[in-house]
């Protein structure tokens, strides 16, 4: 598995434990019961899952990131999925898509293209969430990337050399088949 794949993945899974956490009254992560000890989560996190990866500032990056934004990434998500409010979303979903927008909107796009970003998020949503969870995650960042105005979308994969992303696999729609 591609080192940022995996560290995609520990923030994640630090993300939903958070949420997991969190009071249900209460909207944001930083109200988890977990909060204050993110730190010691994604560092034992990924001695379990992932001993050795050098991706530990990365993985910061996202968490720290979306915690930041939460508020916005939130409304983005009610905007682009009304008919599914933010709290009937599944934990794993709900922290898939808070990532992949975090990524899609404000990470570095000269490292993470958008498309990556996307395809990345849906990879998780496979992984980690139930039987049509990819689905959603592609509907809703398709949804987001259309909106912005389709950013790098002429760009074309950088050779294996000059990348860790996995490779660039197109943005599919849920209109194509699988």
């Amino acid at each position: 598995m591609a080192s940022r794949h995996l560290a995609r993945s520990i923030a994640m899974q630090v993300l939903y434990e958070l949420d997991f956490w969190r009071p249900e009254s209460a909207g944001l992560l930083k109200d988890s019961q977990a909060y204050d000890r993110r730190e010691a989560l994604t560092t034992s996190t990924a001695e379990e899952f992932a001993p050795g990866i050098d991706e530990m500032e990365f993985i910061g990056t996202l968490i720290e990131g979306v915690l930041s934004y939460q508020e916005k990434i939130d409304a983005i998500i009610e905007k682009s999925a009304p008919e599914w409010p933010i709290n009937q979303i599944t934990t794993v979903d709900r922290n898939v898509l808070r990532l992949g927008i975090f990524e899609l909107l404000w990470g570095d796009r000269d490292a993470v293209p958008p498309k990556v970003a996307i395809n990345e998020a849906i990879e998780l949503a496979k992984n980690f969430g139930g039987e049509s969870s990819g689905r959603f995650v592609n509907g809703v960042l398709g949804t987001i990337y259309r909106e912005i105005g389709e950013p790098g979308k002429e760009q074309t994969s950088k050779p294996k050399s000059e990348t860790k992303e996995s490779e660039e696999i197109p943005v599919r729609t849920e209109n194509e088949s699988r």
